[in-house]
């Protein structure tokens, strides 16, 4: 079986990918988009991507192509906590250049501040590619912040762990494929997520809709919008429901064809922890 995701090796997302397929075949593709195209194309049997970070936000790729261009759903969501590792290829060098991602560089700020306030940072355009060109240069006094997983992957030393300042900091990744994948990782709820479209002549319309999860008592985890990329102020709402009881929901759905609400479905999924 065939996994498709977003590359490099040593990225948060191969190490979301081993923990949920440990024994599949990986594949890695340069950004989100070509990672669907693989699933879409029948090159692999599942995909996956991120789609929300804790604290950056929604991966605005992954959701407008899930509802402008694709017919595919999330079968399953793998959250994964973020924590920066500093590496290095000799332990015992000077450090004089920093390399990793804006965000990992952000996140370790304040430890790189006080304990290599001299040392010149450098953008990448991942944490892993920022190892691994560390990795390429042995002789140089280079660093990089990435994950522990592209230590491994790239045989460096880990000379400092988890420096980031934000403890409570996680990403959610979706697997897309036909149905659910046999995972091993412990389930933690059960969600879906919808894509809702609102009637121009229907007065108080976001507030119909979400009444009719309200009453019935459903767990709203998430409403964002989006622009709907016709014209300037028309937009559609993702939501995220609790969705451990399935038969309330879709009675719901039905409240909201009748209301003249249109949605898509983007999954139907459980929710497994790292």
């Amino acid at each position: 079986m065939k996994i498709a995701y977003l590359g490099p090796s040593g990225s948060f997302t191969h190490n979301a990918a081993l923990k949920a397929f440990p024994e599949q075949e990986l594949v890695p593709y340069a950004n989100i988009t070509d990672v669907i195209k693989a699933y879409e194309n029948a090159q692999v049997d599942f995909a996956l991507i991120p789609v929300e970070n804790s604290i950056e936000g929604s991966v605005h790729e992954t959701l407008d192509y899930l509802f402008h261009q694709a017919d595919i759903c999330a079968v399953a969501e793998i959250v994964q906590p973020i924590q920066q590792q500093l590496m290095v290829c000799q332990a015992d060098r000077k450090i004089e250049k920093i390399f990793s991602h804006p965000q990992a560089l952000a996140q370790g700020k304040a430890y790189i501040r006080q304990h290599y306030p001299q040392a010149q940072i450098e953008v990448t355009a991942s944490t892993a590619y920022a190892a691994r060109h560390v990795a390429e240069h042995p002789d140089q006094p280079y660093a990089a912040i990435a994950p522990s997983v592209a230590a491994l992957e790239y045989g460096l030393k880990i000379i400092a762990q988890d420096i980031q300042e934000i403890d409570e900091n996680y990403t959610r990744f979706w697997v897309l494929g036909e149905k659910a994948p046999k995972l091993t990782l412990p389930v933690q709820s059960s969600k879906i997520s919808l894509a809702l479209t609102l009637p121009d002549n229907l007065p108080g319309a976001l507030y119909k809709a979400m009444s009719v999860f309200a009453w019935r008592g459903i767990d709203m985890t998430k409403i964002e919008s989006r622009p709907l990329k016709t014209v300037l102020g028309e937009y559609f709402f993702i939501i995220d429901l609790d969705n451990q009881e399935s038969e309330l929901v879709d009675f719901a759905l039905e409240e909201l064809k009748t209301l003249g609400i249109n949605y898509k479905i983007l999954g139907e999924y459980k929710v497994y922890p790292i």
